[in-house]
């Protein structure tokens, strides 16, 4: 077999390419080299400067990656691609290449994964703390050639150890994950997720949480993440050490437990579900002359909201279905600002109040009718869902409008009434996320 052994280095965000370095190694000597400075094109941060050595002055005139391109292709063909947490340095060079519309295919092996196999027992795997543990050394450590040189020792002992010719055999294996799997990632773990719904967590080596999903094939899922070309993803990915799951039965649960879990853990990779969604809250007020309002404001700034909904474009929609049902005025709805008498384009019933031709009482009767079916909304109510195996059932409670939880009841249990449910209740926090979750489900209904 011939191995090309490679590393690269890239401008950080976007991975841009800034240097690459190619042994071609036949198992005893390496028989051919290409080391060569990139022009990526774009700028590289003063932070990947002060690691690399790497600056934009250092790469203003050396060649593009297109210039390199079929260098690359030519040393590489026919050969297995080789490199310390593979799928960072294959994924950086086939993004270069799917820019230039060439088709990048290589066998892959990882010297991380291979050395955890092979070279059982060390406190660390990353390059530099491996390659000083092996008394290798490692000289220009985060430059391409000096990295690349080092991994072609300690591939070359890897080759020597003495199962080393099953594990390369099984780690080449078309069918085996180990090309996939994160470096850190024990195959076993990734082995043991289910194909079913729920919630899964990424760990990293302190075993803290460092990512929550849900999905309704956890195992099929999880794997997406690896074959993802996102920076986000591939720096997730190389952190991971560990996945945990739970089962939720259903994907409305899988949604309402993610939610509880990265609220728990704040993972550093969940920014984006970690924003607070924006509620818009309708109220009531009683103006100086009497008369009843119904305003809205953001929830946060409401206390006792009479509705909470997510947009104010749906709050227009609800005050206006609202204003129209009860022959309320839009001035007074807040559907008009800053006019003397309503003059909606579409809500023609207001029988006066605005311009003195109904009596104040009468008007906020009405109104007050109109908060009563508002509030009347607030049901009890049980969402049935599917359980986690065959012989249960699943539920999702809301109490006067309110979330409670979820819970997994057995289906031989006998069940009369909503309140024989609390027993199998697991309580959760109520929270605008969840609200728009359930308000979303109850829309398919």
């Amino acid at each position: 077999m011939i191995y090309t052994i490679i590393d690269v280095e890239t401008t950080g965000q976007g991975n841009r390419m800034t240097e690459i370095s190619i042994f071609k190694y036949d198992g005893t000597t390496v028989i051919d080299e290409f080391t060569s400075l990139i022009n990526p094109e774009s700028f590289i941060p003063q932070h990947i400067t002060a690691l690399t050595g790497i600056d934009n002055a250092l790469v203003a005139d050396v060649p593009t990656f297109a210039e390199v391109a079929q260098d690359i292709l030519n040393i590489t063909q026919g050969t297995i691609f080789v490199a310390h947490n593979v799928n960072f340095d294959y994924n950086v060079i086939n993004g270069e290449f799917k820019r230039l519309g060439i088709e990048f295919t290589r066998k892959k092996l990882c010297t991380v994964r291979l050395s955890r196999r092979l070279l059982p027992g060390h406190r660390s795997y990353s390059l530099g703390k491996l390659c000083n543990a092996l008394d290798i050394n490692l000289v220009d450590r985060h430059r391409a050639r000096g990295d690349a040189e080092a991994t072609v020792i300690l591939f070359k002992l890897l080759l020597q150890q003495p199962n080393a010719s099953e594990v390369f055999k099984e780690f080449l294996n078309k069918n085996s994950k180990e090309a996939t799997l994160p470096p850190n990632l024990p195959k076993k773990t990734f082995e043991a997720l289910p194909t079913t719904a729920g919630i899964y967590y990424f760990k990293d080596k302190k075993g803290k949480v460092i990512y929550v999903g849900k999905a309704i094939n956890i195992k099929k899922r999880v794997l997406s993440h690896f074959y993802s070309k996102t920076k986000k993803s591939q720096d997730m990915v190389r952190e991971t050490a560990d996945i945990d799951f739970e089962d939720s039965g259903s994907e409305l649960i899988a949604l309402l437990m993610e939610d509880a879990a990265i609220k728990h853990h704040f993972p550093v990779y969940n920014k984006v579900a970690k924003r607070t969604v924006q509620s818009f809250a309708i109220f009531s007020y009683q103006d100086r002359k009497g008369v009843l309002h119904l305003a809205s404001n953001k929830g946060r700034l409401v206390p006792n909201p009479i509705v909470t909904l997510f947009s104010i474009r749906e709050v227009r929609a609800y005050l206006e279905k609202i204003c129209e049902t009860h022959n309320l005025c839009p001035k007074y709805c807040h559907l008009q600002e800053s006019v003397a008498e309503c003059s909606h384009f579409s809500i023609k019933n207001c029988k006066g109040i605005c311009r003195d031709e109904e009596a104040v009482e009468a008007y906020n009767d009405r109104v007050l009718e109109a908060i009563k079916d508002m509030a009347d909304q607030k049901t009890d109510m049980v969402l049935r869902e599917k359980g986690r195996h065959q012989n249960e059932e699943a539920f999702v409670m809301v109490k006067n409008g309110e979330y409670l939880g979820y819970g997994f009841v057995d289906k031989e249990e006998t069940i009369n009434h909503i309140d024989d449910l609390e027993t199998f209740l697991i309580p959760q926090k109520n929270n605008m996320d969840i609200q728009k979750i359930l308000k979303s489900r109850l829309l398919e209904l």
